[in-house]
């Protein structure tokens, strides 16, 4: 008999952590950060301590206490028991927004981690360009550990780096976690490499839809995973529901062609605000700015991102520009300037490698590039470019000083408080340099509507239905007439690590 236990996902939209359990083997369906959850309690300058391991996420109910699935090193410095072996043996991720798999961080290294190639690529994007204390989603670096100094005596803390177990599933092939037989299923979604699964063994037949939507630059994708889902006669589907209790969509046509109209009209420098890692919504600012005589404008993390993906359908890393924000001393043109050996000279005068001093290292592979730009570029040709301008970045304004610019917010309504608070102080940046804000019709979701949703399961006609990732569990209830079980999925007990 196969079991089920939510440990994340019911009630709310993200946060998935659901572990199945069969006769033998069992594993997790993504295993994400719960946006809701956490905001209720930490902001941007209060977060949990790294020092207290894992103890910080679970005393919040971030994290759910199950034993053998987390770290040794956050474990034993907390002075809790590991175990010799690994408690399940794997994670499916269906895509990598942060509330799928933030929280692969705490997993301890030997839990195979299964996932797309494009997943496993934007995952290494959040590591490598993360700020945040917990990203070691491809390789763990070890914490409180000291090891013998190189030259002298004594001690000092390890830098050693350990591997995950990544593996890397391509799509419609057959893979065995243990007793289960799995299938990845390429679905659409709003960033590259989203996938649903569907896993059996002698008893059980689930899909997990993941996230998925018809209105996409890639419905074949979603349309193919409903009719191979249907073929499999499942037992058990798992669906999102994010937008159940919608009916309207959005398409990337419709933003490009209504983004084409607001940009046609500007004269100046035209700022747009989409998700970083939305390639799709890329595509269309990309065109956007190719209809309309411009240059699209990306920070050096979507650059980087960019790169990664070289070579499939997205705009070549030439095809763009890149924009060199000032860091650290701020050299960047020749009014700049720093004291050399008592002289002050502006940055034409300094040793390049000084003024790289202030980038990343995975930055500085951008910096001699021949399309990348500054402020200065912005300031004298507003008209030749579309500049990517998210929250982090409206401290660009201060420099650019734009006249007669506009702002088009590409990205989702604010759903928390958190997030009301910044869309007021970005239309407080936006008020204090003039710029006119354009926010409606310009963003689509990365989510099928309701009706979609409905129509998808009764095509798959699972045996049951567990509403997930939503809300509004009770819109489901309508499938009952279809003679399809709806179950309201509990969230499991922890148990005592």
């Amino acid at each position: 008999m196969t079991n089920i236990k939510f440990y994340g996902g019911v009630g709310e939209i993200g946060g998935n952590k659901i572990q199945v359990e069969g006769r033998e083997s069992s594993f997790f369906f993504d295993f994400g950060l719960a946006f809701k959850r956490a905001n209720d309690f930490l902001a941007e300058f209060l977060q949990p301590r790294k020092s207290n391991g894992i103890l910080d996420f679970v005393t919040l109910g971030l994290l759910p206490c199950i034993k053998g699935i987390y770290r040794e090193d956050y474990l034993k410095h907390s002075g809790l028991s590991y175990e010799s072996e690994p408690a399940v043996d794997g994670v499916l991720i269906s895509h990598s927004h942060v509330d799928h798999v933030a929280y692969i961080h705490h997993l301890r290294e030997d839990i195979p981690i299964y996932l797309s190639n494009q997943s496993f690529l934007i995952l290494k994007a959040l590591e490598d360009t993360g700020v945040t204390s917990f990203s070691e989603y491809t390789c763990l670096k070890k914490s409180f550990h000291l090891v013998p100094k190189k030259r002298g005596d004594g001690h000092t803390r390890s830098k050693d780096k350990v591997d995950r177990d990544i593996r890397i599933l391509k799509p419609y092939d057959e893979y065995y976690i243990g007793e289960f037989k799995v299938k990845s299923v390429p679905v659409d979604h709003s960033l590259p490499g989203a996938s649903a699964y569907i896993v059996d063994n002698d008893d059980d037949t689930i899909v997990y839809s993941g996230d998925l939507r018809f209105h996409g630059r890639h419905p074949e994708l979603t349309n193919k995973f409903t009719e191979i889902a249907c073929k499999s006669q499942p037992t058990i589907m798992l669906s999102e529901g994010t937008r159940i209790n919608r009916t309207n969509n959005i398409t990337e046509a419709d933003i490009e062609r209504k983004a084409v109209e607001e940009v046609s009209k500007s004269q100046g420098l035209v700022l747009v605000n989409y998700p970083l890692r939305d390639l799709d919504r890329l595509i269309t600012f990309y065109n956007v700015a190719q209809k309309t005589d411009r240059k699209l404008v990306v920070s050096l993390k979507q650059a980087y991102i960019l790169n990664l993906f070289q070579g499939q359908e997205y705009p070549d890393i030439d095809d763009v520009i890149i924009y060199k924000p000032r860091r650290g001393w701020g050299l960047i043109d020749d009014k700049s300037y720093a004291c050399v050996e008592d002289e002050w000279l502006c940055t034409s005068d300094i040793d390049p490698l000084q003024i790289h001093r202030d980038y990343k290292k995975w930055e500085r592979d951008f910096l001699d590039a021949d399309n990348i730009i500054n402020y200065r570029d912005l300031q004298e040709e507003p008209g030749e470019y579309l500049f990517r301008c998210d929250f982090f970045e409206l401290k660009e304004l201060i420099d650019i000083k734009p006249a007669d610019a506009v702002y088009i917010k590409s990205s989702t309504e604010p759903f928390d408080d958190q997030m009301q608070i910044n869309e007021d102080k970005v239309k407080n940046w936006l008020d204090l340099f003039g710029i006119h804000y354009v926010d409606k019709g310009f963003h689509a979701s990365g989510h099928a509507n309701g009706q979609e949703i409905l129509e998808m399961i009764r095509k798959v006609n699972p045996d049951k239905i567990y509403p997930i990732h939503t809300e509004h569990p009770e819109e489901f209830d309508v499938l009952q007439d279809d003679g399809i079980d709806v179950i309201y999925p509990k969230k499991s007990k922890n148990i005592e690590i």
